[in-house]
């Protein structure tokens, strides 16, 4: 079905608006959620860093963490590592993937995970279960910033359970289309909800992607 107006839970980049733009879809958009980096004990030296965030990756970088391995999920933050002189051993799309790799690997390695205090339970669990020591440090809060809209829209896009979460605080879901970054987004979504899309691949291109290509049939 065609889609003329689209609600972001998150701010674009202007690129990403042009796509959007380019296809005739007219664009509202706001932060559902807000990032509160908090302090944490900097001076250490990491042998092997896990970072599946950008936020996290911004964190260790502003606080000079020192590290020898990276290991990360995302595109985008593994070029934010790179671009900051970071040596990224492995990149995977999705955090199960990468803690799988990690354990046909890097079974006998030790692992310091930077996260969020909402970070998904797949890397602790898998690694745990393979009895791969792991630290936790959480380097930044992520909060709600529910905000009523008023106006209907065409399709919706979500970008993280957190953003699902805050975004029905104050409003419900109709009959619009919902675009989900990616599976873990999606299953935060109400069970009886069935209007749902997810790329094939977690990343804002393929997202918007998504949504051109779906607007066109």
């Amino acid at each position: 079905m065609p889609i003329k107006s689209i609600l972001s839970t998150k701010l674009l980049y202007k690129e990403y608006k042009a796509v959007l733009t380019k296809a005739n879809i007219q664009l509202t958009e706001y932060d559902a959620i807000k990032i509160e980096f908090i302090d944490f004990d900097s001076e250490i030296i990491v042998e092997n860093a896990i970072i599946t965030s950008q936020n996290a990756a911004k964190a260790v970088i502003e606080n000079k963490v020192v590290i020898k391995n990276c290991f990360c999920v995302g595109e985008r933050t593994m070029k934010y590592l790179e671009e900051n002189g970071q040596n990224v051993s492995k990149m995977k799309l999705y955090g199960s993937d990468l803690a799988n790799y990690i354990v046909k690997y890097h079974k006998n390695d030790t692992f310091t995970f930077f996260c969020g205090n909402l970070r998904h339970d797949a890397i602790p669990n898998i690694l745990q279960e393979h009895n791969i020591s792991l630290k936790e440090i959480i380097v930044y809060h992520t909060l709600p910033a529910p905000e009523k809209i008023d106006h209907t829209f065409d399709a919706i896009l979500f970008y993280s359970p957190s953003g699902v979460s805050s975004y029905l605080t104050e409003n419900t879901i109709t009959n619009e289309t919902l675009f989900c970054i990616g599976k873990t987004t999606a299953e935060a979504l109400p069970e009886h909800i069935k209007n749902i899309i997810v790329p094939t691949s977690p990343t804002i291109e393929n997202l918007l992607q998504t949504v051109v290509k779906y607007s066109k049939k």
